[in-house]
């Protein structure tokens, strides 16, 4: 197969969900692919090339099929959805999310927000706000799903003294088992939290 951008940006995502954010460099991949690092180069200039071309890949799908909001829909309902999207899109890949937090100039997630900014201003909240409302969710999303995607240390977790921390702790453990005796899940968190963000307009 004939390298270019593409098939590079797919290597890269491979070697994603095998080895992690950690493990991609442009030197393992350019061993992966079976080139010299020059080689590469030529399609890829750099890292931060290299991030953002693979934060765009991971988003881009969801981007593309980005609904309408209806007539009859409340905004906060459709927004909600849409971040429900990103968040899913970021959890399909290893370290997804933080692939996404380090492109800053990623053209899908500018797609993203404009849309989202541009549906709010149409349902009647200002620019200014939509444009708080947009970000801050964006921001709540790529750290919520950085902390998923990043699990706790082994040998810390045996060494912690999970006794001690509750006697220490009293209202966070009863605010925890409050919320999970309730019924609720991991994927309830992250729409309640969303939601003290986006409705509280």
């Amino acid at each position: 197969m004939a390298l270019n951008k593409d098939v590079v940006i797919e290597e890269a995502l491979k070697l994603l969900n095998e080895v992690g954010a950690e493990g991609v460099s442009l030197r393992s991949l350019a061993s992966r692919l079976g080139v010299k690092p020059p080689t590469l180069y030529w399609h890829i200039k750099n890292k931060a090339t290299l991030i953002n071309e693979m934060a765009d890949r991971i988003i881009q799908p969801m981007v593309h099929a980005l609904r309408q909001r209806s007539i009859d829909e409340p905004w906060q309902e459709w927004l909600i959805d849409i971040f429900n999207q990103l968040r899913q899109a970021m959890l399909s890949y290893t370290d997804g999310a933080r692939v996404v937090a380090g492109a800053h100039f990623s053209l899908a997630m500018s797609d993203m927000m404009e849309a989202a900014v541009r549906t709010l201003l149409t349902a009647g909240v200002n620019l200014r706000e939509s444009r708080l409302i947009v970000l801050t969710a964006t921001h709540f999303t790529l750290g919520h799903v950085i902390e998923e995607q990043t699990p706790p240390d082994a040998d810390m977790t045996k060494a912690f003294d999970m006794e001690r921390f509750q006697k220490d702790h009293p209202t966070i453990i009863a605010a925890i088992e409050e919320y999970f005796n309730s019924g609720h899940t991991a994927d309830d968190i992250f729409e309640d939290g969303l939601r003290l963000i986006i409705e509280r307009k």
